[in-house]
């Protein structure tokens, strides 16, 4: 071989080990901190579509889908709402309660229509119009799909469009919202906020929390200034669920409310620094939510009384799922735990199965059953050990905007009531 040859060749395996030991920005992610998602399990997902992995591709395809859609939307604020809350500051989240309706037609000297009975499970189409219901959603949904998006793809528009929404929402002085819900769920001519209206943030913040520590990991245009921000409006939040009238009240509701109160109350001590707070939580859940609300046979009694008991039975699953996946963080397998009637998660889950693979119909009450409703949950139990679930799963309904669980494995209500 010539000098020139040698050289050359020489050259070119030099090149070739600097593409091995140089990754690329995105080759070798950093694992989240999340609350709820398993940041090393993101991790290995990434390194598998880095890799070209065929059965995640169809997955990312609907996921991105969403996020380039989110990508001309918002950003949405608290303060250009046509009303402001009760208490007549613009910064206020605002929502009314959705099962209320009213009695009268309104008039100049009654324009709400008052007073308001409730219709359960009714919806009452009112509660979507001059309020932060749907805006405050679409905060979630976005920053949700956008970060992930970034995370596995490395598109930097992801990043920009998930911290524009965040700030507007969050941070921005002009535009931001305050860290507290005294007006949730009002009920016009009646009360100016109640307890049950930190649901509307219980049901689906944690999925913002978890956003925040994907954009963490070093998003473009997230910046430490972002980032002190929201661990300050966190962690104000989260003082707010402790210690106010309306957190101590949800905390001691004994349904659907108390578990999502528990859940959020962990991922937010958890994102926060808390850990000992969010072991505690979890552990608690054990006696004082699973043993009076999941019955020997599996079933959810109070869930079971409502209009919508099939929503309702899934949708306090999503709050123990994610519960449990929190738990995982801390040291506590909530999975594994049974009450003194043998009641525990994976029996609750169970006894959705028939219905959730189409083998037998819903024996209760629900106005609008959606199968695929139980997918996330089921999804979880089978990956938490259950092996009834893992039978099930390939018989499970697709929700509507394909199976993203190999890209998200934590549960989401996939049958929104929320408009």
């Amino acid at each position: 071989m010539s000098g020139r040859s040698r050289a050359a060749a020489l050259l070119a395996a030099a090149v070739t080990l600097g593409a091995v030991l140089v990754p690329s920005a995105h080759a070798a992610p950093k694992a989240p901190d999340t609350a709820v998602l398993d940041g090393a399990r993101l991790q290995r997902t990434k390194l598998r579509l880095d890799q070209g992995d065929p059965q995640l591709q169809r997955a990312l395809r609907e996921l991105t889908t969403r996020a380039d859609n989110w990508l001309d939307q918002g950003p949405w604020t608290v303060v250009d709402k046509p009303k402001p809350a009760p208490g007549g500051d613009i910064h206020d989240y605002l929502s009314q309660a959705p099962y209320w309706w009213p009695t009268r037609t309104p008039t100049a000297d009654n324009p709400w229509g008052c007073p308001y009975v409730q219709r359960d499970g009714q919806r009452n189409p009112e509660v979507d119009s001059g309020t932060d219901r749907q805006d405050v959603e679409k905060v979630f949904d976005s920053t949700y799909d956008l970060s992930l998006a970034w995370y596995y793809t490395g598109k930097q528009a992801y990043a920009e469009k998930a911290a524009q929404v965040l700030r507007t929402w969050f941070l921005d002085p002009a535009t931001r919202m305050n860290p507290d819900l005294d007006h949730a769920q009002f009920i016009p001519c009646k009360y100016d906020g109640r307890a049950i209206g930190i649901i509307d943030f219980s049901q689906s913040y944690t999925s913002v929390v978890d956003a925040l520590a994907i954009l963490g990991t070093g998003a473009p245009g997230w910046t430490k200034t972002d980032r002190t921000g929201m661990a300050r409006w966190n962690s104000d939040f989260l003082g707010w669920l402790k210690n106010s009238a309306f957190g101590k009240d949800e905390g001691a509701a004994a349904n659907n409310h108390g578990t999502f109160y528990d859940m959020q109350l962990a991922a937010l001590a958890y994102a926060t620094g808390d850990r000992a707070l969010a072991r505690r939580t979890v552990l608690d859940a054990r006696t004082k939510r699973i043993d009076p609300q999941i019955a020997a046979d599996g079933s959810q009694p109070q869930e079971l009384a409502r209009t919508r008991s099939w929503h309702y039975s899934t949708f306090d699953l999503v709050a123990y799922t994610r519960l449990a996946a929190i738990g995982r963080h801390v040291g506590v397998n909530l999975w594994t735990y049974q009450g003194p009637d043998g009641q525990g998660l994976f029996k609750a889950v169970d006894y959705l199965l028939p219905a959730a693979t189409g083998a037998a119909a819903w024996p209760h009450p629900e106005l609008e059953f959606h199968r695929y409703a139980a997918s996330d949950v089921v999804h979880a139990a089978a990956d938490a050990g259950d092996k009834a679930a893992q039978k099930a799963v390939p018989k499970l309904e697709t929700p509507p905007g394909g199976d993203l669980w190999a890209l998200r494995p934590a549960a989401e209500q996939l049958d929104s009531i929320a408009g």
